[in-house]
C-alpha cells in the first residue's frame, strides 16, 4: 500500500479555456424573484367551496348543503322548510297546510335526503354534505 507523501487531495477539473472543457456540474442560479408556481386543477369542475359540481356519473349537482336540508327537514319538515330551502315554494306551502302529510311527507322526505336523491328545483341531487 503506497501513501502519498504531499497529502494533498486530488485536483478537480477546471474550465480551461483553450480546450472548451466545462466542470462536469456547473452551480444553478437561485430562483429568486420568479412567481410560486400555481396549484395544480382538479380533474373534474369544483365549486368556490371546493366541493365536487359534478357527481360519480358527471351529472351536475346542487350547490345546496345536503346537511342543511336534512336538519331542516328533521326539525321543520313538518312546515316545509327543506322544500322552501332548496327553492320547491309550491310544494313547502302544501307541506304547511297538510303538516308535512300528517309526517308521511316529512318521512320519505328525510330518507331521500339521507340516501342523496333529493333534488333542488332545477332537478339538480343535493350530493354535497
Amino acid at each position: 500500500m503506497t501513501q502519498n507523501p504531499d497529502h494533498t487531495p486530488p485536483s478537480e477539473p477546471a474550465d480551461d479555456p483553450a480546450t472548451g472543457s466545462e466542470a462536469p456540474n456547473p452551480p444553478t442560479p437561485p430562483s429568486v424573484g420568479l412567481p410560486p408556481a400555481p396549484p395544480p386543477t382538479p380533474a373534474y369542475p369544483t365549486f368556490a367551496n371546493g366541493k365536487p359540481a359534478v357527481d360519480e356519473m358527471g351529472d351536475p349537482v346542487s350547490p345546496l348543503s345536503r346537511l342543511a336540508a336534512t336538519l331542516l327537514c328533521f326539525f321543520l319538515g313538518y312546515f316545509g322548510v327543506h322544500r322552501f330551502y332548496v327553492g320547491k315554494i309550491g310544494t313547502g306551502v302544501l307541506m304547511i297546510i297538510t303538516l308535512g302529510g300528517l309526517g308521511i311527507w316529512v318521512l320519505i322526505d328525510l330518507i331521500l335526503i339521507l340516501v342523496g336523491v333529493f333534488r333542488d328545483k332545477q332537478g339538480r341531487k343535493l350530493y354535497n354534505w
